[in-house]
């Protein structure tokens, strides 16, 4: 049995595309899945499965959501040691950041082609940086992530790969839920 972190993209944003929480709960206890937990309205799920491939997880996912729930979502799915490791790799720990809500990763469902990657890390952001690695783009936002030009969008558009955004005390709880 492994432990999943689920990800979903754009849900209970601005009044689109609701989702209740305990709603999404069942249906994936319905899946199958064990000890099915969220946290948050912006879906964050942690949940246990004998299944083995992160792929076919999402895939299942965002089909079961659509048949539900009549709305398409992107789902992000990562093995609990994944998820560790791209806690771990974070660049950006000054304390302050961190507790100001500046830190931000950008969990990349794909990793992004090389040039477009080498040519988008060479770009500059006033009072942001910004470290890319195959799976994560990680954000210092010293202005705030809402007043950053560098967010979950146009690194989409830049990459060329599906993204969600978390703020670093999510990605740490997250992971505390999932142990």
């Amino acid at each position: 049995m492994k432990v999943y972190i689920a990800l979903l993209r754009g849900i209970n944003v601005g009044g689109k595309k609701r989702l209740p929480m305990a709603d999404l709960r069942t249906m994936l206890n319905d899946m199958g899945f064990l000890n099915v937990k969220t946290y948050i309205q912006s879906g964050n799920v942690v949940f246990q499965s004998h299944k083995d491939d992160t792929g076919g997880l999402e895939a299942s996912i965002t089909e079961h959501i659509k048949s539900s729930f009549g709305f398409e979502v992107p789902v992000l799915v990562k093995t609990k040691k994944e998820f560790e490791n791209l806690v771990m790799g974070n660049p950006f720990t000054d304390a302050g950041a961190i507790s100001r809500k500046q830190v931000y990763f950008v969990l990349l469902k794909n990793p992004p082609e090389k040039e477009r990657s080498a040519t988008f890390g060479r770009e500059t952001y006033a009072n942001e940086d910004f470290t890319i690695t195959d799976f994560c783009v990680y954000l210092l936002c010293k202005a705030g992530y809402g007043k950053a030009k560098l967010n979950n969008n146009r690194i989409e558009g830049k990459l060329k790969v599906e993204a969600t955004a978390r703020n670093y005390g999510t990605m740490v709880k997250l992971l505390e839920m999932a142990s």
